[in-house]
């Protein structure tokens, strides 16, 4: 199936319906809410189109994901991020879907060249941390320093940290739909 632009944000909007109110992985708000949080501060502080997008989708895997949700009890990594940068990739800009993909290796970075980090993580995002590989080692941190979307990656993380405060007013996605319609519609015409 071929989507158009608004054909993108229309299913977007939907998952966003249909799973938003979801318990988002143990923390005192919904999925939705958490991502909506990270756009609104990203707005806020007057970020691009793609870190806003970013940060407004870089959970959207846990809403399409064929291993559903994440939770406290889990023994192995859902892989939430792949099957989000899956779900947009063909429709938004390489910087998004990088942001997506890479929002979980950029925890494990960030703990690795910021010790202090990980003392900041809620206990989900340590619990997933352990989960998702643990601290970056090595080799894999110097090659992560070099991904060519690294400062946009780490500013969606740093989002996705911040987006968590329980009773935070956002507005919801149909504020932020006119953003990701102009993304895919360069995207769009880029590819032709």
């Amino acid at each position: 199936m071929t989507y158009s632009p608004d054909t993108v944000v229309d299913r977007l909007a939907a998952l966003f319906a249909d799973q938003g109110a979801k318990s988002y992985l143990g923390e005192a708000v919904t999925m939705a809410e958490h991502m909506l949080q990270g756009a609104w501060l990203a707005e806020q502080q007057g970020e691009s189109d793609e870190i806003i997008v970013g940060a407004l989708l870089h959970d959207i895997g846990h809403f399409a994901g064929h291993l559903g949700t994440f939770a406290l009890t889990d023994t192995e990594d859902r892989c939430h991020e792949h099957s989000g940068a899956a779900l947009v990739e063909d429709h938004l800009p390489p910087a998004v879907v990088a942001c997506i993909r890479e929002h979980v290796a950029a925890k494990r970075y960030l703990c690795a060249v910021e010790p202090s980090y990980a003392d900041g993580l809620s206990r989900a995002s340590q619990h997933s941390l352990r989960l998702q590989g643990g601290v970056m080692q090595g080799d894999e941190i110097a090659r992560f320093a070099q991904h060519p979307h690294l400062e946009a990656i780490l500013k969606v993380r740093r989002l996705d940290d911040a987006g968590k405060e329980p009773g935070q007013q956002t507005p919801g996605f149909e504020h932020f739909a006119p953003r990701v319609r102009r993304l895919a519609e360069a995207h769009a015409r880029r590819a032709v």
